[in-house]
């Protein structure tokens, strides 16, 4: 078998690609990657995978990749994936990843290839949801508060639309908050750790500098998502649509203290008002009863473990740049 993973240099592709090599060792790894790519999550595996150029902007550079690989079973995690840099770039945004999916998936119409296609989309198409609305279900209404989730929307529409229309065996998920190692510094939880880890290496003096603490949702780890992604493809049906999500219910605020409890020493925070964004999504707790019954996946991974790492590899990366040993 051979899988392509677009996005393999980020978080959650090179954690996915960590899983099948270990365990699913005698399928053949492919990866999309851009000139400028970042290669230090793969560092470990380049080796053993194979990496190819391409870009989701140019179609015919997906049809002559796809041509060449001819996967099985793809996976689509390339993503402009910041809501807060989406509100200064939302037509690179909407363009990358709404665009970017239309010419991966007409790219396998041209090259009349019929692999299983996981869309990752995300939970931010719900947008706003009310206390009567959770939690969320597949059939809540769309209502995306960010440039990012505008073009969510559309990629998942896209995807729908390449099923119904051309046979194109497209499966949905919206995963709900998930992180862990390798997780980008723009993300909340990884910010906290990353000016923690600086705190304890004496590189920057407190406050931690924080946004909205009080948005509500759930957390999985990194590594219970991307198992989650290779039980959709080996068991669910083309044109479906799944909610993935964690099965712990906080307040980035709770995050937070979480993260400070683990802290070498006495941390300190303030809201930022640069760090608040103009339009928030503060209540994501998801009904994940579809996908459980259709796979038997169940989160694994507790969320003080997943923070831990999250912590860990922040110091790892902060002892790298400045010199100073992890304690």
């Amino acid at each position: 078998m051979r899988v392509l993973i677009t996005g393999i240099t980020g978080m959650v592709g090179s954690h996915l690609a960590d899983y099948i090599l270990e365990y699913h060792p005698s399928v053949e790894v492919h990866g999309l990657i851009r000139w400028r790519s970042p290669l230090e999550h793969i560092r470990g595996i380049e080796s053993k995978i194979v990496l190819h150029q391409a870009e989701l902007r140019d179609l015919n550079s997906l049809v002559r990749l796809l041509r060449k690989v001819q996967p099985d079973r793809i996976f689509h995690l390339a993503a402009q994936s910041y809501v807060t840099v989406s509100f200064d770039a939302p037509a690179d945004t909407i363009h990358t990843n709404t665009i970017g999916t239309l010419n991966l998936l007409d790219a396998v119409r041209i090259a009349g290839l019929d692999p299983k296609i996981h869309i990752c989309s995300s939970s931010e198409v719900y947008g706003q949801v009310t206390e009567a609305e959770v939690p969320i279900r597949e059939t809540n209404p769309f209502r995306p508060a960010s440039p990012y989730a505008v073009s969510k929307t559309g990629e998942d529409m896209v995807a729908l639309q390449y099923f119904l229309s051309y046979g194109i065996k497209t499966i949905r998920t919206r995963m709900f908050t998930h992180t862990g190692p390798r997780r980008g510094d723009v993300f909340a939880e990884s910010a906290f750790a990353k000016q923690i880890a600086e705190i304890e290496a004496g590189v920057r003096s407190n406050p931690v500098k924080v946004g909205n603490l009080n948005s509500v949702r759930t957390v999985a780890d990194v590594r219970d998502a991307v198992r989650a992604y290779w039980m959709l493809l080996e068991r669910c049906a083309p044109g479906e649509v799944y909610n993935i999500g964690g099965n712990r219910t906080m307040a980035v605020g709770d995050i937070l203290a979480i993260l400070k409890g683990l802290a070498t020493c006495e941390i300190e925070h303030v809201v930022d008002p640069a760090l608040l964004r103009p339009s928030d999504v503060t209540l994501q707790i998801p009904d994940v009863s579809k996908f459980q019954q259709a796979t038997g996946w169940q989160q694994e991974i507790p969320v003080e473990t997943t923070l831990r790492d999250v912590l860990d590899d922040q110091r790892n990366r902060v002892g790298r740049r400045v010199g100073v040993r992890p304690s």
